[in-house]
């Protein structure tokens, strides 16, 4: 657990990691205000009951006021049923999802409390404190939202910011950081122009972090600016696949 803002009433905790084995590594944060949590991309079933034990600790179960789901990933919303039938929580995904995420197992008493955003995204209110769901959309997913804390200041990023295969939790060269994120940006956002209007977005915000979901955190101004700057002029997917697009020659083996 690592604690990324703490001001005595408004808190930002970076929750253990459970995840182990073949799972992608998954970061799990709790935003904490005036005593009302919200969690971010709770994961799946295996990680469902330890995230549970630690928000009893930290906050108590009843006290989990938002349950936010970036988009329909199965390491984001495979355990919302478990979420939902044990607090009084309202889940909050793009309405594009509502209809998906059932099929994760969630009973008909708890669906009707995940509650569809529309594109534009939203403002919501955490303890006393306003929180902004902003759209992340064909980051990488095609109802996506991100949500940015203007207390703490940290965007928390979801897919975009990603990175696999390091081994440290924050960002401290970024240029050598690069190979560990450039993969999964070029294959797994289908167009460049997200980028861009993504970019565009968010700096018209005061940006201090940026917390992805994957791997590891940009954090102090000059970091969120190159990632900003790196993200918003690389080509990505359609825009490098024309040579994908062919009748397959190649026989798959077992």
């Amino acid at each position: 657990m690592e604690i990324l803002f703490d001001n005595g009433v408004h808190k930002n905790i970076l929750l253990e990691d459970f995840g182990h084995g073949e799972m992608v590594q998954a970061n799990v944060h709790l935003i904490v205000d005036n005593g009302k949590g919200m969690i971010l991309d709770p994961g799946g079933h295996k990680v469902f009951k330890h995230l549970l034990q630690e928000i009893g600790v930290l906050i108590g179960v009843d006290n989990l006021q938002w349950i936010f789901f970036s988009h329909q990933d199965p390491d984001i919303v495979a355990a919302a049923n478990g979420w939902l039938m044990t607090t009084k929580a309202t889940a909050i995904a793009s309405k594009l999802w509502l209809r998906f995420i059932p099929h994760f197992g969630v009973d008909r008493l708890v669906a009707d409390r995940i509650k569809g955003l529309d594109d534009e995204g939203a403002i919501i209110t955490l303890g006393n404190t306003d929180m902004y769901i902003i759209p992340g959309h064909w980051l990488h997913s095609p109802g996506n939202f991100q949500v940015y804390d203007p207390v703490s200041k940290i965007l928390y990023s979801g897919d975009l910011g990603a990175s696999l295969g390091q081994d440290y939790q924050f960002v401290s060269n970024f240029e050598e950081h690069i190979k560990y994120m450039e993969g999964f940006h070029r294959r797994y956002i289908p167009s460049s122009k997200a980028f861009k209007l993504w970019a565009k977005m968010v700096r018209q915000l005061d940006i201090e972090t940026i917390a992805p979901q994957h791997g590891a955190i940009f954090k102090g101004k000059e970091m969120v600016n190159k990632f900003i700057d790196w993200v918003s002029s690389l080509e990505t997917g359609l825009d490098i696949m024309d040579d994908v697009y062919k009748i397959p020659t190649k026989r798959f083996v077992v």
